[in-house]
């Protein structure tokens, strides 16, 4: 008898569960779908400038703006296909000399940046001095004060080292950044120190130390450090701008201006300019992704 009782209550014990986690599902894919939504919703807007800029770049000069109101779909595929402005940049505008010069810059950039800015991580996170502290500060100060601020006194330096004009000019200035050293400084901090006291009690000097034991075990934080140097230096147009005037020395940013003149702008040229401006960070960033997610995430991370 007491058993013929129980097994009622299991079975309305389990269709009241049954009833209350339906709705929660329901809710669940409702609230799903509404993300989803809202993802696709921000992905468009983000990526229509992009898919407008791309297909203007494929327009005669005469088209670009003739199917922007109202919007159709004109508006993002074009209606005639010309390569015209692509071979513009490369037959009169000397784009070539340009993507040269701006892809040089930046991986010079990265290179010593990547070794020189790591360098003074590794001080800071495993050396002892005076000041340590103070000049760490003052590191992280560094990526906290606008470019314009320094910009009238890295002139006159420059100028004074007579690199107006030069290569010198534009990367020397880039190489030193305060974002890499904090990224680097925080990793190093987690290397445990037996790990150097060993390589130390072998005899292992303290540039075996940083070159073969430490830098092979930051590879993550390298290549996060080296897409962001490689950013800034590809993107950077103020300082270009200001340290150069020949056209020897012009890099992609600075370039793009020229399309603005007094009488006309070359809207098909400068959106073919910026659509190839952006295929090459693209293509460093999308294979590399993962490991520049972890390298920012390791940072901060502490055993």
């Amino acid at each position: 008898m007491g058993n013929s009782r129980i097994v009622p209550q299991r079975k309305q014990f389990q269709q009241t569960n049954i009833s209350r986690i339906k709705p929660n599902k329901r809710i669940e894919k409702i609230t799903t779908v509404l993300l989803y939504l809202l993802h696709i919703l921000l992905a468009a807007i983000v990526l229509f400038p992009i898919l407008f800029a791309v297909v203007s770049s494929f327009r005669p000069l005469e088209d670009i703006f003739r199917y922007v109101s109202p919007i159709s779909w004109k508006t993002f595929i074009p209606t005639e296909i010309t390569f015209d402005a692509y071979m513009n940049l490369f037959t009169e505008r000397g784009f070539g000399r340009v993507f040269l010069n701006t892809f040089f810059v930046s991986i010079v950039t990265v290179v010593f940046a990547v070794y020189i800015n790591s360098m003074a991580a590794f001080a800071f996170a495993k050396f002892e001095f005076k000041g340590k502290t103070v000049l760490f500060l003052l590191v992280l100060l560094t990526f906290m004060i606008p470019f314009e601020v320094i910009a009238i006194p890295l002139y006159n330096i420059v100028d004074g080292l007579s690199w107006l004009d030069s290569y010198y000019g534009l990367i020397v200035p880039g190489i030193a950044n305060g974002i890499v050293i904090f990224l680097y400084r925080q990793f190093f901090t987690d290397i445990p120190d037996s790990l150097i006291e060993a390589a130390k009690i072998d005899g292992a000097s303290w540039w075996k130390i940083y070159w073969k034991i430490v830098m092979p075990l930051c590879k993550p934080v390298t290549v996060s450090a080296s897409l962001l140097v490689f950013i800034f230096s590809w993107e950077s147009f103020m300082w270009p701008l200001i340290v150069t005037q020949s056209k020897k020395y012009k890099v992609l940013q600075v370039a793009m201006g020229d399309f603005v003149t007094e009488h006309a702008t070359f809207w098909n040229e400068m959106f073919a300019a910026s659509v190839l401006g952006i295929i090459v960070p693209v293509l460093l960033i999308l294979p590399m992704q993962k490991y520049f997610v972890q390298g920012i995430s390791n940072t901060g991370a502490k055993e």
